[in-house]
């Protein structure tokens, strides 16, 4: 599997903006059928930072129902990675 085709792209929300900041911790939605030692190695190489650890979480799509119709959202993987003291990820600084 390509790097790139591992991270689809960050989530950026408050907790894990406080994840950031408190725990130098990213997150990231990826691939489901990306595993621990391949998310690493794409961070890794894109990113150029060290990781210190990768948690997965698979998760469950929601089901909705508008009237009579119902439905469900995709199934999702998501990724925390700690990153090591004094490597840092900058997305959004300065805009």
């Amino acid at each position: 599997m390509n790097i790139y085709q591992v991270l689809k792209y960050p989530i950026d929300t408050e907790k894990t903006n406080l994840q950031k900041e408190l725990l130098n911790q990213m997150s990231f939605e990826v691939d489901p059928s990306a595993n621990r030692v391949e998310i690493k190695k794409a961070v890794e190489q894109i990113f150029n930072v060290k990781v210190k650890s990768v948690n997965t979480v698979n998760v469950k799509g929601k089901i909705k129902q508008r009237g009579r119709i119902v439905g469900k959202r995709k199934d999702w993987k998501k990724a925390h990675i700690s990153l090591m003291p004094g490597h840092r990820i900058n997305f959004f600084d300065g805009v």
